[in-house]
């Protein structure tokens, strides 16, 4: 018999010293964050379970979600925002400052312009697939809520729609957005995977 899985991606809010480059930095949501987050899920609930980034602007908000809904909650490393190397806590103006190049090259095609000490885009995607395909594996009918980060979110879509890797930043993922993706799996233990959710991307 087939089976469905509804998984919804959902990006942490705003964060405490605006945006910058805090893949790996342990940066907490602000006042307005948390706020964003709530309303994004004032009108889900029943969830099966919880699927969290350990960074604290995802898993603070996590842990007030599993003591509200008594939902079980569990943390997974591989869900962590992709890490940004020597660019970490900066903005993009404090990086455009100083090394306008390689950020402008970045911008263009992240698969070949990794920033100095950071994490390959390709070692991100093996983590973030791995993570994934287990998720999309083992668990069905079920209702799931993964909160994690924009790259992590941008990553799975990609992967989702079939875009080349170097396009990933083409796909709009704004604070606290809410995507739904439906796994439906098959007799032959095959997945599909179906946006419910409009995604917005630049072409």
């Amino acid at each position: 018999m087939n089976s469905n899985t509804n998984i919804y991606f959902l990006r942490h809010g705003e964060t405490q010293g605006g945006s910058r480059f805090n893949g790996s930095t342990d940066v907490a949501l602000s006042e307005h964050g948390r706020f964003q987050m709530w309303a994004a899920v004032e009108n889900e609930s029943n969830w099966d379970r919880i699927i969290s980034s350990p960074l604290i602007r995802c898993a603070n908000f996590s842990l007030a979600l599993e003591q509200q809904y008594d939902t079980p909650l569990q943390f997974d490393d591989r869900i962590k925002e992709i890490h940004f190397g020597a660019w970490e806590g900066n903005s993009a103006e404090e990086i455009l400052a100083n090394d306008s190049d390689a950020l402008t090259r970045y911008w263009q095609d992240p698969t070949q312009h990794t920033p100095v000490e950071g994490e390959t885009l390709k070692d991100f995607e093996a983590r973030v697939l791995s993570f994934w395909q287990e998720i999309i594996t083992e668990y069905h009918d079920e209702k799931i809520l993964l909160i994690t980060h924009g790259g992590v979110i941008r990553l799975l879509l990609c992967h989702i729609l079939q875009r080349p890797l170097q396009r990933i930043l083409d796909i709009e993922v704004a604070h606290a957005t809410l995507h739904h993706i439906r796994i439906e799996h098959t007799q032959q233990n095959t997945h599909t995977a179906l946006i419910e959710t409009n995604v917005e991307a630049r072409i």
